[in-house]
This record gives structure tokens, sequence and C-alpha cells, in this order.
């Protein structure tokens, strides 16, 4: 389903969307229990909607992933649509994003290596006398 169809107070929601941004966690408490809820900008091909992340689900999720959302709800706050997992639903990650340090960057064709270690030609130092 894309998220240019998605309306509020709609449940059963099957999407699968890629996480353009991840916002500070917040903690809560509920009912005497210790809680952590952080929202996520996610996209598809048709917009942009929130996505609400619950305790474990904030660690699961990392910018540029891409995840299902099985089972899902719409609802509405200050009159913008935020999709959620609600109680029902499920957050599969199916694609990790790529850590930024991890990429290399592959030799240009036709300039040879350079070798890992190269001799250094050493210049003879005056040394100071101290007195």
């Amino acid at each position: 389903m894309p998220i240019k169809d998605l309306q509020a107070r709609q449940g059963k929601v099957d999407i699968v969307v890629e996480v353009v941004d991840k916002g500070e966690v917040r903690e809560f408490q509920k009912f005497g229990k210790a809680g952590r809820v952080c929202n996520a900008a996610v996209k598809d091909e048709t917009g942009e909607i929130k996505l609400t992340l619950w305790n474990e689900q904030i660690d699961q999720v990392n910018k540029g992933d891409k995840v299902r959302i099985t089972n899902g709800y719409v609802s509405e706050f200050q009159g913008e649509k935020q999709l959620t997992t609600g109680k029902f639903g499920q957050l599969e990650v199916i694609e990790k994003a790529e850590p930024a340090e991890e990429k290399k960057e592959e030799p240009k064709e036709g300039k040879p290596e350079q070798p890992a270690e190269q001799e250094i030609e050493e210049t003879p130092v005056e040394e100071e006398k101290i007195e």
C-alpha cells in the first residue's frame, strides 16, 4: 500500500518504507512502567509519513534502512498522519543501510596502486648543543 493512500484511523496497513530520518528518543512512564518512544520520517515513491517507534524498535531501525510494517495503524496528531505498529502490528527491517565508514573506494582504472610502504630518504638533522 503506498503512503499517499493512507488515511487517518486506518488499520491493517501493510507497507514497505525507507527510513530517511530518526528523531530524538524520549522516555516516559505509563501505568508504572518505563518506556521509550521515537519518531522517524519514512518514505516510499509516493510520499513521506512519520513513523512512531516504540521501545526495542528504536534500536532495530536506523536511517537508510528499509522496513516492512505488517498490520500497522495510521493515527493523526495535530493534523498530521502518523504510522505505527500499534498493539497488534509488526516491524521488520528487510534491508540494513550500509554504514558509511565501511564503504571502500575502488582504485581508479589505469592508475597503479600506491605501495603500502614507501622508502623515505633520511636527511641529517643538526643537533643543538645544550649547555
